[in-house]
């Protein structure tokens, strides 16, 4: 994969959102920035979950239609979810017609309520785990992004203890790219922060 790449645009981006305009869009419009609203972070970790053994490009496509589907990611809505609503969505081309992660995302819907008892948000859960600043430094190649970091292990581990699905460490640490927790936009890339 090409590390980085000039766009049309004069532009210097991250390699990986080359070829397709939707995902340079996302890259240069959501990837990495700061997100701390606990309806579009629910969203986020079910989309990475549903996205797991796939390509991010298929779940930015479909995005849309999980969002019809999972009622804009309302979690008090998705938590009312059944078995009816489940095989509903299997027959919906519109998304991912995965059983267990149709059924993950009611899972954490329901798992919502504790977290925010517990923590106060999803956002304050979340961003607790956010490195120190400092404490990495800008990759300069795809190859120097880590899949996973051992914040993503403990994530992880503390989502999966509060009965969250689909939330391995690998799955965590790309949400916590795309929320902005951690910034891995590349060295040259327009957007890298100093």
């Amino acid at each position: 994969m090409i590390d980085l790449f000039v766009g049309d645009d004069g532009k210097t981006r991250c390699g990986w959102c080359r070829g397709s305009d939707l995902y340079q869009d996302y890259h240069d419009n959501e990837w990495g920035r700061a997100v701390h609203d606990d309806r579009r972070l629910f969203e986020k970790i079910c989309l990475e979950g549903f996205q797991a053994g796939l390509s991010w490009i298929t779940i930015l496509k479909k995005r849309d239609s999980f969002r019809e589907a999972f009622y804009d990611f309302d979690a008090t809505r998705v938590a009312k979810m059944n078995d009816e609503d489940v095989e509903r969505l299997m027959t919906n081309a519109g998304i991912i017609r995965n059983r267990a992660k149709i059924r993950a995302t009611i899972n954490n819907a329901l798992k919502m309520p504790a977290m925010i008892d517990e923590f106060g948000s999803l956002d304050a859960f979340l961003w607790s785990f956010q490195p120190e600043e400092g404490s990495r430094p800008r990759p300069k190649t795809m190859a120097d992004v880590p899949a996973i970091t051992d914040e993503s292990k403990q994530m992880s581990r503390q989502l999966k203890k509060r009965g969250w699905a689909y939330v391995g460490p690998t799955t965590c640490y790309a949400m916590m790219q795309a929320i902005g927790i951690v910034d891995d936009h590349l060295e040259g890339c327009y957007l890298a922060t100093p």
